[in-house]
């Protein structure tokens, strides 16, 4: 029951996500249209963009913001625009190992940007493979070991309840497709990790739910198998560099072989 805990790197991009809310808005409604548009707009039957529209619903989007980006993806609402994935590889400052997830209307112009913006941070775009044979494709999950329990009063909140983890964590061990789980604490809440293959995410996500626990985070990640510590000034560049890469309008995602 062990594993690379992200939680505290997740906080971080979510406290830095919100003071950018527009732009994540705007990679949202594109996420959500592509998946509609690669497989239709019904979130039951395309497990991608239910994972979509419940990131976005975790991030405030409106509700009718998502069901027009799924108009779009089905044709409802045609504009012209077709967005294509693109996976982009490099080394950033100290030679640290960069993953760069795209959805973008022009490959063309998305890499000649790229290629330029890591020239400036000091590091330089590499060819496919260069680096992502250090990377595991995963699913990640993050929940409470508890449930929530409505509220009898009308217009009260539902209250959270928490139950012992060691319980939450033996009944999540035997749900098929669990490679990995441990403890993690949530700002005071006692929580658990959830590791999965590629395959499995949705499917162990949709029998966590079903068992009444409360997930904070369910989302496909790329994890370096081996890993660099960096410190002082050499760290700053690199958080520096990803920074400006996430910047970059078409940019879905980054990962990073840092401890």
């Amino acid at each position: 029951m062990s594993g690379h805990s992200k939680w505290s790197t997740i906080k971080h991009k979510k406290a830095a996500n919100d003071a950018k809310k527009g732009k994540i808005f705007s990679k949202l409604s594109t996420q959500i249209t592509h998946a509609a548009k690669q497989g239709g707009g019904d979130s039951e039957m395309n497990p991608t963009l239910r994972l979509y529209i419940d990131k976005a619903k975790r991030e405030g989007f409106p509700v009718n913001n998502i069901e027009k980006a799924i108009a779009k993806g089905t044709g409802e609402n045609i504009d012209g625009v077709s967005y294509e994935e693109a996976t982009y590889e490099g080394f950033g400052p100290s030679k640290v190992q960069i993953i760069v997830d795209v959805l973008t209307d022009n490959k063309n112009r998305t890499v000649a940007d790229l290629r330029k913006l890591f020239e400036e941070i000091g590091g330089n775009l590499g060819e496919s493979g260069s680096v992502s044979w250090n990377f595991d494709i995963r699913g990640y999950i993050v929940l409470r070991s508890g449930h929530m329990e409505k509220a009898q009063k009308y217009g009260a909140d539902d209250k959270y309840v928490p139950e012992d983890r060691e319980e939450v964590m033996m009944n999540i061990i035997d749900i098929e497709g669990v490679d990995d789980i441990k403890e993690i604490d949530l700002d005071g809440v006692e929580g658990v990790e959830v590791y999965t293959s590629y395959s499995s995410l949705i499917q162990v996500r949709d029998a966590i739910s079903k068992m009444g626990y409360v997930i904070e985070e369910a989302e496909i990640v790329k994890e370096a198998k081996m890993k660099k510590n960096l410190s002082g000034k050499d760290l700053e560049k690199i958080e520096s560099a990803v920074e400006r890469i996430e910047e970059m309008d078409d940019v879905q995602n980054i990962w990073t072989d840092l401890e």
